[in-house]
Formats: structure tokens, C-alpha cells, sequence
């Protein structure tokens, strides 16, 4: 078995690689995936850089700046093109309505790529920050649209879930996804506001270096089939997956069976079978890159993806026999 480090940059990140792990599918491809470690952006760069890490699940916005410096991170593949089942939580006295109903209130942030996100998507709606339209608080200190490395679990463990703010009149409002939106939904004083689709490069992206990738081919193949056929699995056994996601939290604990069935509904629904990005999304997600680092604006987005190892496998008819076997699940 080959070792692989393939460490996550946010929790919310094993709701999936728990079910592709248990599910066999990187062992099937002789790959031992050591996958439950968070790594900082800055980590995550010098970790790849150096060899010791050989993929990367994460880290969407600060490899343009960095590429136009001489950075020679590649991504590979990408499992969700869209903020799946993202809503608004406001309170329910408080009157809002809709995106409209945000002018000149404050929305509290969580993370740097959360914060980009939530300026794109409001400024793309009308409700620009920077002309002072709406206001983005972060509730963990030293978070913001600039620091990729502002990571700091105990800080977000003892801030509790940022819906909770908004119970506390601390913010007007906040964008939910993943488990956090199902757990504010029971909120008898809170008012959950579908949203409509926001396209963007998150979750789990397959990013590794050049070098590692062009010397490592057959790795690069093995891992990827693993990663198509753990989706393969996650969309085409439900059940089975929502009992790993209830039972293997990211927080270390069980949550609800209903919950956990919620929250693979919503992403089984997202999740890309052959594992290609959208080109909406590389547009908003490059936007981001430029507003955190202004040398990204030097590159061009595509520059970055390097899908020629999918588009092998998908040539070949592996991800359709996938389906043609087992159909996923309505």
C-alpha cells in the first residue's frame, strides 16, 4: 500500500472523505489515505512545496497570487461546483425577507473563504461592502478576507456556531451551509431564508504540485478513481453513508441520524461524479483570488487546473460503467 498525506482545510471537509475512506475505495486502489489532519493554508503550501504532503484538500483562493510569484500548484480535480444548500439565517422578528433586507445590516462571517464568499455573493447581488451597503463582522478574531491562515479551531469551538449570534442580536444575519443550517432550522426564534444558487470552487478540491503530479502519474490515476468511486458510493448508498457521517462528525462526535441524512442528501445532490470544475465557478472563486491578492490578477484562473488526468479516465468510459452499474440514488 502506498502512503498518501492528504490532509483537509476545514471540517466540513469529512462529511465525505469519512464514507470515501470507510467505503474501501482508496484501498481498492492499493492507497493508504492518512486524510483526518487539518492543515493551514500556509502548511498546506510549504507541505506540497516540500514533498511531504502529496494532496491537498483544500485551499481554493490563495494559489493564484502565489502562482503569479512562481508557485506551481496544480489543481486536479474538484467534488463540488456550487455552496451546497446555502441559506440566510436571520431572526424571525427581525423583518428580512431576502438578500434586499440585508442593506445596511450586519452579517456575520466565519473563516476566510466564508468571507469571501459572503462579500461576492452580496456584492453580486447589489450589496456592495465596500460603498458601505452591508456590513461583514467576523465573529473569530483575526479572521478576514486577506488572512487564509486565521484557522484557529478553539477560538470557533468556544465562539460556538455563529447561528447563535444571531440569536444573541450579536449580528442581524448569517450565511449557513452543512450541518449548521439543519441545526438552526430547529431554532423556533430563527428564520432560514433559501437562497439561489451560488457557484463557487469549495469543499474538497484535489490539489497537489506539478512536480508531484508529473512524477507520480500513476498515484495521481489510483487517487482519483478512489475519490470517483467513494462519490460513487456516497451517492448510490445513502444510508450507508449517512451512518458514517453520523457516527465519524467532524467534531469528533455522533450527531443526529436525521441530520446526518440531511446533510448527505444536500451533498450527494452537489457532489461532481467525474470530478471536473464548472467554469462559473473558476470565474467567482478567481474574483476572490484577485480581492485577497492582487498578483492573482496577473494569471489566468485556468492556469491552475490541470484536468487532463480526468479527462482520461472519463474517455475511457470509468465513471460512466460506474453508473451503469449502479445508478445513484433519487
Amino acid at each position: 500500500m502506498d502512503k498518501i498525506n492528504f490532509p483537509y482545510r476545514s471540517g466540513s471537509h469529512l462529511s465525505l472523505l469519512h464514507v470515501i475512506s470507510e467505503s474501501g475505495s482508496w484501498a481498492k486502489y492499493g492507497l493508504d489515505v492518512h486524510y483526518n489532519e487539518k492543515i493551514s493554508s500556509g502548511r498546506a503550501h510549504e507541505g506540497v512545496l516540500s514533498g511531504d504532503v502529496e494532496f491537498v484538500g483544500g485551499n481554493h483562493v490563495s494559489p493564484y497570487g502565489k502562482r503569479a510569484r512562481g508557485d506551481r500548484w496544480v489543481y486536479l480535480g474538484q467534488t463540488i461546483n456550487v455552496c451546497a444548500g446555502r441559506v440566510l439565517c436571520v431572526r424571525a422578528d427581525s423583518g428580512i425577507n431576502g438578500l434586499a433586507g440585508l442593506r445596511e445590516k450586519v452579517v456575520g462571517t466565519r473563516g476566510a473563504h466564508p468571507h469571501l464568499n459572503d462579500w461576492l455573493q452580496l456584492k453580486q447581488f447589489g450589496l456592495d461592502v465596500d460603498r458601505d451597503e452591508v456590513q461583514l463582522k467576523p465573529q473569530i478574531e483575526g479572521t478576514s478576507e486577506k488572512s487564509m491562515d486565521s484557522s484557529n479551531p478553539e477560538a470557533e469551538e468556544k465562539a460556538g456556531p455563529i447561528w447563535q449570534a444571531v440569536l444573541d442580536r450579536k449580528i442581524d444575519a448569517a450565511f449557513l451551509d452543512g450541518t449548521a443550517r439543519f441545526f438552526a432550522e430547529r431554532q423556533p426564534d430563527l428564520k432560514i431564508i433559501p437562497l439561489p444558487e451560488f457557484p463557487m470552487i469549495l469543499f474538497t478540491t484535489v490539489s497537489t504540485s506539478l512536480k508531484f503530479a508529473e512524477s507520480h502519474t500513476d498515484i495521481v490515476e489510483r487517487f482519483l478513481k478512489g475519490m470517483i468511486e467513494g462519490i460513487h458510493f456516497f451517492k448510490t448508498q445513502p444510508e450507508k453513508a449517512a451512518q458514517i457521517i453520523a457516527s465519524r462528525n467532524a467534531m469528533g462526535g455522533k450527531i443526529p441520524e436525521d441530520i446526518a441524512r440531511l446533510v448527505q442528501a444536500t451533498l450527494a445532490k452537489a457532489l461532481e461524479p467525474n470530478l471536473y470544475p464548472s467554469t462559473a465557478a473558476i470565474a467567482n472563486v478567481y474574483q476572490e483570488g484577485v480581492r485577497a491578492d492582487p498578483d492573482a490578477a496577473k494569471v489566468n484562473p485556468m492556469e491552475l487546473w490541470d484536468l487532463h488526468y480526468l479527462r482520461r479516465l472519463d474517455d475511457s468510459g470509468f465513471v460512466d460503467d460506474l453508473y451503469k452499474k449502479q445508478p445513484a440514488a433519487v
